[in-house]
């Protein structure tokens, strides 16, 4: 069986599961509309799907993916503006209680911001993208210089979570929803090598075990 086809068999799974079996109840609910209460931006990296991480089911997150998991600070006009039209929608359509900004370990986004783009990868579209984030490569590098290249890269992807929270409060429809208690922004890092989830503590500005 090739890669392209175990797709193609997952999907029969899928629909035995939730179209056949005992959990069809749950898309005939989900095809009235849905209702997350939590909104997740995470990296496109293959290895990090949030609904696998999270042990969620169709309806439970409404999912925003990115190269490096970044959020664009607010700006008016110009560009296009996916994330932005995203966060739009969750926030002030679905109403979502919750934004989760999740980074991960060996973050390829953020090793092209750190070291470079890799030879023979243009970095038209990926160099500005990730570049958003250049005040955390800079943090880290002025904070940490006595680190290993690979732990400055830990310190770089959990830094560049801290600049989407930071970019997430500018927008004022999520501002006024902190404001007044509506809505509440977590910053969360997945190890992939052993599993751990950090939890970014905006009280003591330090990450914490989730669990």
């Amino acid at each position: 069986m090739t890669e392209f086809e175990k797709l193609i068999d997952g999907y029969r799974r899928f629909h035995a599961n939730y179209f056949i079996a005992d959990e069809q109840q749950l898309f005939a609910e989900l095809s009235q509309g849905q209702k997350p209460s939590t909104l997740v931006i995470a990296c496109s990296d293959s290895r990090v799907d949030p609904a696998i991480v999270m042990d969620c089911k169709p309806g439970d997150l409404f999912v925003v993916r990115n190269v490096a998991n970044l959020v664009p600070p607010y700006e008016q006009g110009g560009g296009y503006h996916g994330v932005s039209a995203a966060l739009e929608f969750g926030v002030c359509a679905l109403g979502v209680e919750h934004i989760v900004v999740l980074g991960h370990r060996q973050c390829g986004g953020i090793k092209a911001l750190f070291e470079g783009i890799p030879e023979g990868l243009p970095g038209e579209f990926i160099t500005p993208w990730v570049n958003m984030a250049r005040r955390a490569e800079q943090r880290v590098n002025a904070d940490f210089p006595h680190l290993s290249a690979a732990d400055k890269l830990c310190q770089c992807e959990m830094a560049a979570i801290i600049v989407s929270l930071d970019n997430l409060r500018t927008f004022p429809w999520i501002k006024s929803r902190l404001d007044s208690g509506k809505i509440k922004l977590h910053g969360w890092y997945f190890d992939i090598m052993n599993g751990a989830m950090l939890n970014y503590d905006q009280d003591t500005l330090t990450y914490k075990a989730l669990t």
